[in-house]
């Protein structure tokens, strides 16, 4: 039998040293057709989401998935982030956290539901009705300088 991945526990033990300490927990995940996600807060293939207690309802992060509910713009979404899409986890007030890598998606997880979110990670327009073409990965420097470095641990 493999041997589990440790970046799920991870996630939960930087979750939850970040909800002990009075911080507030973020992710930052890759967006694919395996991800969903409100399309119109996704940037550059990627989005960054407040995974706090009071941010989220049904908040469920197992080995495969992260799944909750949250409020954007006063409607209520279903989130969907397989674990390998996760690319870090840190606290938004010091920027304390951990980078990961990024694992390419398995054809044995469930795909998004929501077809307007499908074809985002591909940077897709919502206008048309055309399959998302793959796009190079979005590189690893960040481009915001307020946003804080991680790095990846293998």
């Amino acid at each position: 039998m493999a041997e589990t991945s440790t970046k799920p526990y991870m996630i939960r033990a930087l979750h939850e040293w970040c909800t002990d300490n009075g911080y507030t927990p973020q992710i930052v995940v890759r967006v694919d057709q395996n991800t969903m996600v409100p399309p119109a807060h996704i940037k550059d293939g990627q989005i960054t989401l407040n995974i706090g207690v009071m941010a989220t309802k049904g908040l469920v992060m197992g080995n495969d998935t992260i799944e909750f509910q949250a409020r954007f713009n006063g409607v209520t979404e279903n989130l969907y982030i397989p674990v390998g899409a996760v690319t870090a986890l840190y606290a938004r007030e010091t920027g304390a956290g951990m980078g990961f890598e990024v694992e390419e998606p398995r054809a044995d997880h469930t795909p998004a539901t929501n077809a307007s979110t499908a074809g985002f990670a591909a940077g897709a327009d919502t206008n048309t009705a055309a399959p998302a073409q793959s796009q190079a990965a979005p590189s690893p420097e960040p481009t915001d300088t307020k946003r804080p470095k991680l790095t990846i641990v293998k």
